[in-house]
């Protein structure tokens, strides 16, 4: 018999399970433990023809427990099984763990007391595993309840926490779990429980080391281990992604000196499906698809064109080489971010068209309406840094920190808006009675800027409608030079700023020295005259694009605004002509009655 955890998704009930599988079991009695312990007890279970999934001979309520708690979490942990062998009793085994497992105190802090005597003994977790009938990675998980402080660990005891909550505390430094005991302490903060923790000590984010295409050992970051098994997590998340990038990068390179024309890389989170595309061979057009999930798996999909290409072929047409987009996605964020906080400028300082979007917002709806707050945060530190101390952001911050004065709200407040605040809502509007209608009508623009969508077609309406000039609150930044890596894009940037002349002497330079003269020509540095107010095209409103390859997201959605605006502009000239026709039919029929 073989003890090891399993991961659910490679389980299924055997037909042979005693207990059928047609009948729904009454889990009455063991979901409460479960959700509150996990599985204790192993499973007995058998290979089913693959070296990798196992059928349940024994402990099928187990598991349909542990699948309504890996419903109601999201996830759930590897279960504990116990592997049969030939000639193996799986009633005999079931009784035998059964038995074992009884002998353990179920109070799984003095288990751990328990395990930490038998190692000062100098007893294995491997020996005390075959002792109690556990795996090896159970005896780890209560052993790992030794770097808890004594005072969570009598949490847990008293089952104050959860089992989940406990496991991911074991992950904290000494130091950071003072800190959540003190959230714990604190009436007026809410500690994270369960998998929340994880994401409150990783900043949000948990990516395991094995997801790493670079060698771990480059990795200046700090790690974070899981002292209840093997993982071990990145705690720099964008330092992570800059190196998982820059290892994806070579291996694009590498693909394509092995001689695929062709390699997509998806943006971030988004999923491969083969069911919307058809294997294709190398010779005929086929590409290598690269796919990255937010928790930092990366997927090669090699030889496979979309369902439409896959057609064409069989009509003896030709697969066309997939355009790069002229913006990478930090960039694309860059611009939307900037432009964004532009037009919420200027929406500060137009309380009439705010008001009419407030309505607009709150008949149709948005995915802002609950009410939230726009979030700045851009894809990098530097984008959001670089946002937060644009001119565009004080402009709108000076008039936001006048409607909290207004209200009677804290000043250090960062938003007008609610959100995550418990407001009083009845003595906010006794107050908002007492202010007159410009007054409110300055309060509800403020409340409208903070609630404005970022890089959505609305942006694009109003900065036109507005009348945004970028060049009056927005300049050039490092942060915004260093993010365009695409030499052709740069060379067109270059002629933008520096003229077509010092474009085309630098043609076969590299983006990295383009970019150096781009940046002289701002700052009027090494002997190049300075340029005023250069704004890209991507920014301006309206925008526009260097190259026809697309995949610049604020030219797209202003080809879907352009229209409205357009039908606006006839409508008024016939509403003109008509006014004018009516006129002069009324200056004619006095005449037409003195008749």
């Amino acid at each position: 018999m073989e003890l090891k955890h399993i991961d659910i998704a490679c389980l299924s009930i055997s037909p042979a399970n005693m207990r059928g599988v047609k009948k729904a079991p009454d889990l009455t009695n063991i979901l409460p433990s479960i959700r509150a312990r996990g599985v204790l007890v192993p499973l007995i279970v058998r290979q089913n023809g693959s070296p990798t999934t196992y059928e349940i001979v024994a402990g099928k309520r187990r598991y349909h427990a542990a699948l309504i708690v890996a419903q109601e979490e999201g996830s759930v942990e590897p279960l504990p099984c116990a592997i049969m062998e030939a000639g193996d009793d799986a009633a005999a085994l079931e009784a035998s763990l059964i038995e074992n497992i009884a002998r353990l105190d179920p109070d799984e802090v003095t288990r751990w007391e328990t395990f930490t005597r038998l190692v000062k003994e100098g007893r294995s977790p491997e020996d005390i595993s075959l002792t109690f009938g556990l795996t090896a990675l159970q005896v780890k998980r209560t052993l790992a309840l030794g770097n808890l402080l004594p005072r969570i660990r009598n949490l847990y005891r008293s089952d104050t926490i959860d089992a989940v909550t406990v496991r991911h505390l074991t992950l904290a430094s000494k130091s950071r779990q003072r800190e959540w005991l003190a959230l714990l302490d604190d009436e007026d903060a809410r500690p994270p429980m369960g998998h929340h923790v994880k994401a409150w000590l990783l900043g949000g984010s948990a990516i395991a080391t094995d997801k790493a295409l670079f060698d771990p050992t480059e990795y200046k970051g700090g790690i974070v281990a899981d002292l209840f098994g093997d993982h071990s997590y990145f705690a720099d998340v964008d330092l992570f992604w800059q190196m998982q990038e820059a290892a994806i990068a070579e291996k694009v390179e590498a693909l394509r000196d092995a001689g695929w024309q062709d390699v997509a890389v998806m943006a971030r989170g988004e999923a491969f499906h083969a069911w919307e595309h058809e294997r294709c061979p190398r010779s005929k057009g086929g590409r290598v698809y690269i796919s990255m999930g937010h928790g930092g798996d990366v997927s090669f999909h090699e030889g496979y064109v979309t369902l439409k290409e896959a057609r064409k072929l069989e009509q003896g047409g030709s697969v066309e080489k997939a355009v790069r987009p002229e913006l990478s996605a930090p960039l694309a964020s860059y611009v939307d971010l900037h432009r964004h906080a532009a037009v919420r400028a200027k929406v500060g300082t137009a309380p009439a068209i705010a008001l009419r979007l407030m309505v607009a917002h709150a008949i149709a709806g948005s995915s802002l309406w609950r009410v939230d707050v726009a979030s700045q945060r851009g894809a990098t530190d530097a984008i959001t840094e670089s946002v937060e101390n644009c001119a565009s952001e004080a402009a709108f911050d000076k008039e936001r920190r006048i409607a909290l004065d207004l209200l009677r709200l804290e000043p250090d407040m960062p938003t007008v808006t609610g959100h995550a605040y418990d407001r009083d809502l009845l003595p906010l509007y006794q107050r908002l009675l007492d202010l007159d209608d410009a007054t409110v009508l300055g309060i509800l623009a403020i409340v409208m800027g903070e609630t404005l969508e970022a890089g959505s077609a609305l942006i694009e309406l109003l900065g036109v409608q507005l009348d945004v000039d970028m060049a009056a609150c927005w300049q050039a930044d490092d942060s915004m030079l260093d993010l365009i890596r695409d030499k052709a894009v740069m060379n067109h940037v270059l002629a933008d700023v520096a003229g077509k002349e010092a474009a085309a002497g630098n043609a076969g330079a590299t983006a990295r020295v383009q970019r150096q003269i781009v940046r002289d020509c701002l700052t009027g540095t090494n002997g190049r005259e300075k340029r005023e107010g250069w704004v890209p095209r991507w920014m301006v409103f309206p925008p526009s694009a260097y190259t026809d390859r697309g995949g610049v997201g604020s030219v797209e959605r202003w080809e879907t605004v352009a229209p409205l605006l357009e039908t606006e502009s006839a409508e008024e000239g016939e509403a003109a002509d008509e006014s004018t026709a009516i006129a002069v039919e009324l200056e004619e029929e006095p005449v037409q009655q003195a008749a």
